[in-house]
C-alpha cells in the first residue's frame, strides 16, 4: 500500500556522491517538483558534489555534509532539525539509511538493501543490475505513484560560467574542423583508457580529422593532462581550473566529447553534446551516456566486460588491449550520425545560450 504523500510540504532527496551518480539523479529532483509545484525540496550531497546541484531551478536548498568539519551526528541533527515530512534514500549506504531513519519524516523511502531495511517505510527492490541508473533512481518516486514525466539529466550553469568559459575559448585558434573535449581521468584505474592510447587518438584526431582538442581536467588531474600533452606530436589545448558548473557551461560548447565513464561524461550528456564513452568494467546499458544520440566503445572480445572491478586479476585487457584505430572509428561513426556544422569551427556562429533555468 503507497503512502499518502499529498500533503506533503518538505521533502529531502539524498545523493551524497559521486558526480555521476548526482548528476544521474536530477530527474527525481524535476518530476518531484511537477508533482509537488509548491513543496520544500531539498539535496543532500557531499561538499565536493554540492555545485552539481545548487542552482537547480527545482531545488530549494541544498544540505551540504562536509566530511573534514561534520560528524555523522551533526548530519543527522541537521536533517532531523529540518523536520522533512518525506525522505527520499537514493545512495542506501548504512549512514544514509541512518539519517533517513532518524530524520523523524513520516515517509521514509529507500533501497532493499541488506541490513538497511529497518530505515525505511517504502521499501524498493533495487535493480541496478538490471536498469540504467536514471531509472534506477526514479523507481524510488514511481514507488510512491508519483508520474515520471520527464527524465532528462540536468546540471544547471550561470551566465557568469558561461562567460568565463568563452573567455578562454575566445584566446584558442579558430578550428577548422570541430571542438572535442577529451576526458581522460577516471575514479578507478580499471575505468581508464591508456595515456599513449589518448595521445595517439588526439594526435590523429588533429592530423587526420582536422579537429581541436580540448583536454579537461579536475582536481588533482592535471598531471595526467599534462603526461598526455607531453605524449602528443600536435598541440591540444588545455584549459583553466573549472568548477563544475564551469565544467558543465566549457562542454556544452565542444562539438563531441570523447571520455571514460566518469562524472564529466555524464555532465556533457546532461548538457546536449554527443559523448563516445570508453567502457570496460562498467557496463554502458547500465552507466552510460543517457539520452539519444550517444555511442559508446569497449573490447567486445573479453567475456568480463562489466565485471565493475576496482582493480583487474588479469592486467586489464578491456583497457589496456582496446585499441586506438577502434576508438578512433567508433567516433567517426559518431560525428557522421551527428553531422552538422560545428559549434566552434571556423565560421560557425556562437552556440546559442542554453538555459541556466
Amino acid at each position: 500500500m503507497k503512502p499518502d504523500i499529498s500533503s506533503a510540504q518538505s521533502i529531502l532527496v539524498i545523493k551524497p556522491r559521486a558526480a555521476g551518480d548526482v548528476v544521474l539523479s536530477t530527474p527525481v529532483i524535476r518530476n518531484l517538483r511537477r508533482a509537488f509545484p509548491s513543496s520544500v525540496i531539498d539535496f543532500l550531497t557531499e561538499r565536493p558534489f554540492a555545485d552539481l546541484v545548487r542552482g537547480h531551478p527545482d531545488v530549494s536548498d541544498v544540505l551540504v555534509f562536509d566530511r573534514a568539519t561534520m560528524s555523522g551526528l551533526d548530519l543527522i541533527r541537521s536533517v532531523r532539525g529540518r523536520r522533512y515530512e518525506m525522505v527520499i534514500d537514493l545512495f542506501g549506504n548504512p549512514r544514509t539509511a541512518l539519517v533517513t531513519f532518524l530524520s523523524g519524516a513520516r515517509v521514509r523511502v529507500g533501497y532493499r538493501f541488506r541490513g538497511r531495511q529497518y530505515a525505511y517505510n517504502t521499501r524498493i527492490e533495487p535493480r541496478g543490475g538490471a536498469v540504467h541508473n536514471v531509472q534506477f533512481n526514479l523507481d524510488a518516486i514511481e514507488a510512491l505513484g508519483i508520474p515520471v514525466v520527464d527524465r532528462s539529466p540536468f546540471v544547471p550553469f550561470t551566465d557568469s560560467d558561461r562567460e568565463y568559459v568563452e573567455e578562454f575559448l575566445h584566446g584558442l585558434p579558430r578550428p577548422s574542423g570541430p571542438l572535442v573535449g577529451v576526458n581522460t581521468a577516471g575514479g578507478w584505474y580499471t575505468k581508464r583508457w591508456g595515456v599513449q592510447q589518448f595521445a595517439q587518438l588526439c594526435d590523429r584526431l588533429i592530423a587526420e580529422h582536422g579537429c581541436s582538442i580540448l583536454l579537461t581536467w579536475g582536481p588533482g588531474e592535471r598531471t595526467h593532462v599534462e603526461s598526455i600533452r607531453g605524449a602528443m606530436r600536435e598541440a591540444p589545448n588545455i584549459p583553466p581550473p573549472t568548477s563544475f558548473p564551469q565544467l558543465a557551461a566549457l562542454l556544452s560548447r565542444c562539438d563531441f566529447i570523447i571520455s571514460n565513464d566518469t562524472g564529466p561524461m555524464h555532465i556533457a550528456a546532461a548538457v546536449g553534446t554527443p559523448v563516445l564513452g570508453i567502457y570496460g568494467p562498467t557496463n554502458p546499458a547500465l552507466q552510460g551516456p543517457y539520452g539519444e544520440g550517444h555511442l559508446t566503445i569497449r573490447n567486445e572480445s573479453l567475456t568480463c566486460l562489466g565485471c565493475n572491478l576496482t582493480s583487474c586479476p588479469i592486467g586489464h585487457p578491456c583497457m589496456r588491449e582496446l585499441a586506438v584505430p577502434e576508438v578512433l572509428a567508433a567516433f567517426l561513426n559518431l560525428r557522421e550520425a551527428r553531422g552538422g556544422p560545428s559549434r566552434s569551427g571556423q565560421g560557425a556562429p556562437p552556440a546559442a545560450p542554453r538555459p541556466s533555468r
